[in-house]
């Protein structure tokens, strides 16, 4: 998209840092709590108690204002259950969601996209173990509510090891099981809470209230599906990276055989990882389980039949419904193809400003570096770049973002403003245009660099392969 005043007259910048009505407020109300989570709950004081009291005031006029005023009560008299604190992480969820939707709608606005419709809740189920399991971890999650980040240690720390060992093999709670072990690591490298300096205060209440709500019955239902037949033309690659697990997402524009409107869509691959496995050496844990990276690497489209869809718009991805298609060059189909594709809706749970990522276009800025890093001047707005999310998995770097001329983006939102995470640019050398993917080397690639980059990490990769190989043969 390139600014109004730039002669594409498709993005309404400005509209990017007017404020949202109501915006501050919700997130003052969120902080308050977190604040209060840093002490623990299990004997507030009077500003804890504070904080508690200002989440249940900020949902007076919702349907959870009567659970969450009760389970302040009781919070703030050290008396708070299981029940209680599930209904706090679910006023916090909500003030979070509603700032998602503010956002999501202002984007919308500014892009000229459609607002996407609702997504019905997913449908409750669970096997007699299953809830066990999830029980036994809301109790966990309580006990860490209780402690506060200043009063963990590796005790109360390793108590999620046996429930996530439970979970893991079981492929319904694998994403509970996941988000549990990479919470417990964060906190396990942070024991013990009373001689840290700095506790990354809303990161850990993310988790821990997602973690919360993910225990209920029926929160990882899915949404309804449906099947996806046409073409698939990649946009970029998001690398999400933990110490103990990897994603890869591929962002899309999907064009329906029938010649529907197009949509924006997501495919995505995860593994685990030990912490020894980074840069280009992720490639090599994704690739088994997501052809498109190959596709993404050579640039072409994909062409599918009846790959599943849910209705948030991620496919559900199967190599044996996807083939190879005509090359297709990124940048083209954010020209044509992008403006007139509309976003998929979020489900409730989901609904979180750190969760916004538009794809977008961008032309007609200036990079400027600064004290503050770098950015883009854009309709006389300072647009921040986020080049710390640039993977090293792949050939783009800051520098080559800096000397750029079109970027195509995520546009996210994060402390208080709208940002961009590059997936690709484009740059001139030697009087060419030449693009430059954050996930060129995702399918392998014959770049110099890649190609010595895929060879320093296949040694720990295969050594890891073959040292699983001899306990699974025990």
């Amino acid at each position: 998209m390139v600014p109004d005043d730039a002669g594409g007259g498709l993005m309404r910048t400005d509209l990017l840092f007017d404020p949202v009505d109501g915006l501050d407020e919700a997130l003052a109300a969120v902080d308050a709590f977190d604040a209060a989570l840093v002490a623990g709950l299990l004997r507030p004081r009077p500003g804890q108690a504070a904080g508690v009291v200002e989440l249940a005031d900020a949902v007076a006029g919702t349907p959870l204002a009567a659970r969450v005023a009760e389970a302040a009560d009781r919070t703030v008299a050290g008396a708070a259950g299981e029940d209680h604190f599930v209904a706090l992480a679910a006023a916090r969820a909500a003030l979070l969601g509603s700032v998602h939707d503010a956002l999501t709608a202002r984007v919308a606005e500014a892009l000229g996209r459609p607002v996407a419709e609702e997504v019905a809740p997913g449908g409750a189920g669970g096997a007699d173990h299953t809830a066990n399991l999830l029980a036994a971890a809301r109790s966990w999650l309580s006990d860490l509510a209780r402690a506060g980040w200043q009063g963990i240690d590796h005790e109360l720390v390793g108590g999620a090891a046996p429930v996530v060992s439970a979970m893991l093999p079981d492929p319904a709670l694998r994403r509970q099981a996941t988000l549990l072990d990479g919470f417990a690591a964060e906190l396990a490298a942070s024991c013990p809470g009373a001689t840290l300096e700095r506790i990354p205060v809303r990161r850990w209440a993310d988790l821990w209230s997602r973690a919360l709500l993910l225990t209920l019955p029926g929160a990882t239902g899915a949404p309804a599906a449906d099947t996806a037949t046409g073409r698939l033309l990649p946009l970029g690659v998001d690398v999400q990276e933990h110490a103990t697990a990897v994603q890869a997402q591929v962002h899309a524009v999907f064009e329906p055989a029938d010649g529907g409107a197009p949509r924006l869509v997501r495919a995505s691959a995860s593994a685990p990882k030990p912490d020894t496995v980074v840069g280009a050496g992720l490639w090599q844990l994704l690739r088994p389980h997501l052809s498109l990276l190959t596709a993404v690497s050579e640039g072409r489209a994909m062409d599918l039949d009846a790959m599943p869809v849910t209705a948030e718009g991620d496919l559900v991805w199967d190599d044996a419904l996807a083939r190879a298609g005509e090359p297709a060059d990124a940048f083209v189909t954010a020209r044509v193809a992008l403006p007139a594709a509309a976003a998929a809706a979020t489900a409730p749970l989901d609904r979180h400003p750190a969760r916004i990522a538009v794809p977008v276009l961008l032309e007609g800025y200036e990079a400027r570096q600064d004290d503050d890093g770098l950015a883009f001047r854009i309709a006389g707005h300072r647009l921040p770049v986020d080049t710390d999310r640039i993977p090293a998995a792949g050939p783009l770097t800051a520098e080559a973002v800096a000397t750029s001329g079109a970027c195509l983006a995520l546009l996210r939102w994060d402390a208080g403003e709208f940002h961009v995470q590059p997936l690709a640019v484009e740059r001139t050398v030697r009087k060419k245009a030449v693009a430059v993917h954050a996930g060129a080397w995702a399918g392998g690639t014959t770049d110099k660099a890649g190609v010595r980059a895929e060879k320093a990490a296949t040694g720990a990769v295969d050594a890891l392969r073959e040292r699983a190989g001899r306990l699974l043969r025990k």
